[in-house]
């Protein structure tokens, strides 16, 4: 019996990838807007330390909390439906954003739109595997919308810079209510509607046990990485995880669960998971670092940082697109295993990065990791829906985006911590004379906080404190760049020994045949009939 060869996508679907990828990159532009509206923002709204610091992360943990629900979510009532819900809701959240006129509403229209969030990113990545039904094509659709997800982090500071320059700061929320309305209007003529027809009811107790799970676990990682170890957030952590080892026996007692558990008896799935999450974990954590360093120690703007990752994100791309094409001949495993080594390489790079650096070594290495990463979080994804049944595809879709956000939180608080340990013991030894109590305190906190102590400092001693901390900040970095390494070379040997059985290279192409012998030996699509 001949294989059925899968159907090929057309124009509707190709057009369709470019429609999805809109929301997808304006999911993650809205995680960085508010951050360069805080000088507006506090100046028109006069919110607490504590009420901003709550509009600025609920945004995040919502999205985090809810993905797993709504890719169930999804699959029960249809995932386009879900798709088309989110947009409304995501477009009116983001009026209520730009038009808050209390740091109340501000928190509780950015906590709308950390819901309506959850909804797209499940909803458009399930969607792919829907629409294009050849496993190539699929890959090279998801490493699309993967792109997409990187280039809002860049495209949001470029953006929202220049409109902060001109209005006021809520402006660039705005962005989001054009592409809602093409979304709702495009959308069902392109995009095609499923449903799970063995869905089944959704568990509330599960929606309820995985958003127990996920909240406390992604706020105490946060909080300990802002803040070092207090009692609330180190408490915060550990009922999450209390929480999600009870959410893990439940989902196994289901006949319909929320998140199905036996997908992660499947090597390429668990594999390509710990890779997504410890890949993600620490670009976020790195980045973080480098947007400090070229906010604070180069003195650029958020927009200036932004421009400058143009020169980082575009191979990056290219590499990701490239990647997959090649993983397509020769296996996923020996991509991966090669991105990895790139990107170590670029962590090696940033090793050489100290104080009085320029901007060409910092966006060299950046690109260098960039280049070899973004193939790997690409593939990690596309192996994490492809190797999920259809059916379950939202809740895979939804897996991998709370990978991303998981990865992100935690590589932050593990690289962000692990460098301003350093940091503050580094700046502890080579502290400038005339530097003390207070001063000195604040100047170990961080390299921002460095900044404004050293501006305050007569000018030879703040001269010295500022070169000081822009040292102890680069050794910092130094020291999270090499425990990076150490992790990626981990997880290369780990591919190779792991994914490389459960993800055995393509297949060698047929022999081509001689015009006019395929017509005798292959039947047509209608004598098939």
């Amino acid at each position: 019996m001949n294989a059925v060869t899968p159907v090929k996508a057309g124009r509707r679907e190709w057009i369709g990838l470019v429609v999805l990828c809109l929301p997808a990159l304006l999911t993650t532009m809205d995680l960085t807007l508010l951050f360069m509206a805080v000088p507006k923002l506090t100046a028109d709204l006069n919110p607490s330390s504590s009420q901003l610091l709550w509009a600025s992360d609920i945004y995040g943990f919502l999205i985090a909390g809810f993905l797993i629900t709504m890719g169930t979510v999804g699959e029960r009532i249809g995932r386009r439906r879900l798709l088309m819900i989110g947009a409304v809701f995501f477009g009116v959240a983001s009026v209520l954003t730009a038009y808050a006129d209390s740091p109340e509403m501000l928190i509780a229209a950015r906590a709308l739109l950390g819901v309506a969030a959850a909804t797209l990113a499940p909803s458009t990545l399930s969607l792919l595997r829907t629409m294009f039904k050849d496993e190539k094509e699929g890959t090279t659709a998801v490493t699309i919308w993967t792109t997409s997800f990187m280039v809002g982090g860049v495209v949001g500071p470029i953006a929202g810079g220049l409109l902060l320059d001109h209005f006021w700061w809520g402006a660039p929320f705005l962005l989001a209510v054009p592409v809602m309305i093409l979304l709702l209007v495009a959308g069902p003529m392109l995009l095609p509607e499923y449903k799970d027809p063995a869905g089944g009811r959704l568990d509330l107790l599960s929606v309820g046990m995985s958003l127990a799970a996920i909240l406390p676990a992604v706020y105490g990682v946060k909080e300990l990485a802002r803040e070092g170890f207090e009692t609330l957030p180190a408490v915060s952590l550990v009922i999450g995880l209390a929480f999600g080892v009870a959410f893990v026996l439940r989902q196994r007692g289901l006949s319909v669960p929320l998140l199905d558990i036996s997908l992660f008896t499947r090597a390429a799935f668990s594999v390509s998971v710990g890779t997504l999450l410890l890949t993600t974990g620490l670009m976020m954590g790195i980045q973080y670092l480098l947007a400090t360093y070229m906010q604070v120690v180069l003195g650029m703007s958020p927009a200036e940082a932004g421009l400058w990752q143009l020169p980082v994100i575009i191979p990056g791309m290219v590499a990701a697109v490239v990647g997959t094409g090649i993983s397509q001949k020769i296996g996923t495993p020996p991509v991966l295993i090669a991105g990895l080594l790139v990107g170590s390489v670029g962590f090696g790079v940033l090793t050489q990065v100290d104080g009085g650096s320029g901007t060409a070594l910092v966006v060299v290495s950046s690109a260098i990791m960039f280049i070899g990463l973004a193939p790997v979080m690409a593939l990690g994804i596309g192996t994490i829906v492809q190797t999920a049944p259809v059916e379950r595809a939202g809740a895979a879709s939804a897996l991998a985006s709370t990978t991303n956000e998981m990865g992100g939180a935690v590589g932050i608080a593990l690289v962000g911590s692990l460098a301003t340990a350093v940091y503050g013991s580094t700046l502890d030894d080579n502290l400038p004379d005339g530097v003390t109590g207070q001063a000195q305190e604040a100047a170990r906190n961080s390299v921002s906080e460095a900044a404004t102590v050293a501006g305050e400092l007569p000018g030879r001693v703040g001269g010295e404190l500022s070169a000081a901390a822009h040292d102890a900040f680069a050794h910092g970095m130094e020291i999270a760049s090499f425990v990076s390494i150490g992790v990626l070379l981990a997880m290369a040997a780990l591919v190779a020994v792991l994914l490389r059985k459960a993800l055995p290279a393509p297949a060698a192409p047929p022999e081509p045949q001689v015009a006019g012998a395929a017509d005798e030996s292959v039947p047509t699509p209608a004598q098939s009939a």
